[in-house]
C-alpha cells in the first residue's frame, strides 16, 4: 500500500481532510472524475473574469474559526449577496425585506408591512379552515407547500415570488410539494437587502481554484479518474477510503436509487461590460424555463469590457447529468437510513459531503464537518 488515505473527490470537503491529513504526516491521494479539482466550485477565467462554473457560490458563514480557516489559504472580498427578482419586469428585492414590500405594496413603515401580510395570512388560513370544517382559530396543519407559504407570507409575495420559482426548481406544482420543503421564510421588517444573515461573506479573490489549490498543493492529485472503472486497483493503493461521491452508487444502488434534482448551465459570453446590474438576478415566472441569471463579473467587481451570464435550468437528475439536490422526503429518507447502517459496517471506508451525506450543505458547513472527520479519524490514528 502506498498511501494511508484514498479520497475520492477533489471538491471542498475532499480537499480540507487533504490539506488536514498531509499536515498530519499521512501519504494522500486524491482522485477525481473531471479534468479539473475544485468540484462544484470550480471556476472558469474567461478574461480575467472567475465564471463559477457549477452555479453561484457565496461563501458566508457566523463561525470564526471556519472563516480563519480559509483566509489562511485564500483572502476574500467583501462581495455582499443582494440578489434581485424579476416577475414580468417588475424587480423585487430578496431577501423579503422594506424593499419588497414597498415594491409590492406601497407602504414604507414595518407596522403598514406587517399588517398587510397578517391581513392576508389570517384571511387564507380562515378560508382553508372554513372548507375543512375547521373553527378559524384551531390549529393550522398546512397539507402542501403551497398552503405552508401563503400561511407564512401571504397571497401576493407566494404568487409573484414563491410559486413560479419553486415549481421551476422542483419540477411539479407547489400543490403537489411537502409543506416540510418550506419550514420558513425568511424576511425582515428593515431595510436591508443583505441576503444572509451571517457575520463574514464574501468571494475569494481570483476564484475558489486558487484556495482549493492551495488546501490540495502537499498531495497527490490525479485528475480523469473514475473511481468505480478501477475499484478493486486504487482501493489496493490505501489503507482507508475517503468517499465523497453518491453513498448509493458505493454500494452499486443495493437498497435503490436515492432522489435528486439537477441543474443545467448556459454559459455565454457578451461584448459588453454590464449586461444585468447584478450578481444574481432570479426570474420567478413559470413560464421562463430558467430559474436565474449569474453575471460573474460582479462577484469580484469586475470591470472588463466583457461579461459573462449564466443561465440555470433545473432538471431532472439522470446519469447524463449531475445530482444537486437531495429530494428528503420519506421514501428516500427511509432509503437513505439503509445506506447510512450499511456504511457503520464498511470497514477502511469514510463518508463525507454533500453527497455521500445525501444532504445539502452551504460551505462552512462542508468546511467545519471536513475539519471535524479529520480530528476525529487523524486522533485515533495518533
Amino acid at each position: 500500500m502506498n498511501y494511508d488515505y484514498l479520497i475520492v473527490g477533489a471538491g471542498l470537503f475532499g480537499s480540507v481532510f487533504a490539506h488536514e491529513a498531509k499536515a498530519a504526516g499521512k501519504r494522500v491521494l486524491v482522485i477525481d472524475r473531471r479534468p479539473h479539482i475544485a468540484g462544484n466550485v470550480y471556476c472558469r477565467d474567461v478574461e480575467g473574469i472567475h465564471v463559477h462554473e457549477y452555479g453561484a457560490h457565496i461563501f458566508h458563514t457566523n463561525n470564526k474559526e471556519v472563516w480563519d480557516y480559509v483566509n489562511r489559504f485564500s483572502e476574500f472580498n467583501r462581495f455582499t449577496n443582494s440578489p434581485v427578482a424579476n416577475f414580468r419586469g417588475e424587480l423585487y428585492s430578496l431577501p423579503f425585506n422594506m424593499y419588497t414590500f414597498n415594491k409590492m405594496w406601497g407602504v414604507v413603515t414595518p407596522k403598514e408591512a406587517e399588517a398587510r401580510i397578517e391581513e392576508q395570512r389570517k384571511g387564507y388560513v380562515a378560508q382553508k379552515q372554513a372548507e375543512r370544517g375547521l373553527a378559524p382559530d384551531a390549529p393550522f396543519e398546512p397539507e402542501n407547500l403551497e398552503e405552508q407559504a401563503i400561511s407564512l407570507i401571504g397571497v401576493d409575495i407566494y404568487e409573484k415570488l414563491i410559486k413560479g420559482y419553486t415549481e421551476k426548481q422542483w419540477g411539479r406544482p407547489c400543490t403537489e410539494l411537502p409543506a416540510f420543503i418550506i419550514k420558513r421564510l425568511p424576511f425582515r421588517f428593515t431595510y436591508d437587502n443583505n441576503y444572509f444573515n451571517d457575520e463574514y461573506q464574501g468571494i475569494p479573490k481570483g476564484g475558489y481554484n486558487e484556495l482549493i489549490h492551495k488546501l490540495l498543493e502537499k498531495a497527490e492529485v490525479r485528475l480523469n479518474t473514475n473511481y468505480f472503472s478501477a475499484r478493486e486497483e486504487l482501493d489496493a493503493l490505501a489503507d482507508k477510503v475517503l468517499f465523497t461521491g453518491c453513498i448509493d452508487e458505493f454500494y452499486d444502488y443495493r437498497f435503490g436509487r436515492l432522489e435528486y434534482r439537477s441543474l443545467c448551465f448556459e454559459h455565454e459570453r457578451l461584448e459588453i461590460d454590464n449586461y444585468q446590474g447584478n450578481a444574481v438576478v432570479n426570474y420567478c415566472e413559470r413560464e421562463i424555463p430558467y430559474t436565474r441569471i449569474i453575471e460573474h463579473k460582479h462577484f469580484e467587481f469586475g470591470t472588463q469590457p466583457c461579461t459573462v451570464i449564466t443561465r440555470e435550468y433545473p432538471a431532472a437528475f439522470t446519469a447524463e447529468n449531475e445530482p444537486y439536490y437531495p429530494v428528503n422526503d420519506d421514501t428516500n429518507m427511509t432509503l437513505l437510513k439503509k445506506y447510512k447502517d450499511l456504511a457503520n459496517t464498511t470497514a477502511n471506508v469514510l463518508f463525507g459531503g454533500r453527497l455521500a451525506q445525501y444532504a445539502y450543505f452551504d460551505m462552512d458547513d462542508t468546511v467545519e464537518a471536513a475539519l471535524n472527520l479529520a480530528k476525529n479519524e487523524l486522533k485515533k490514528e495518533l
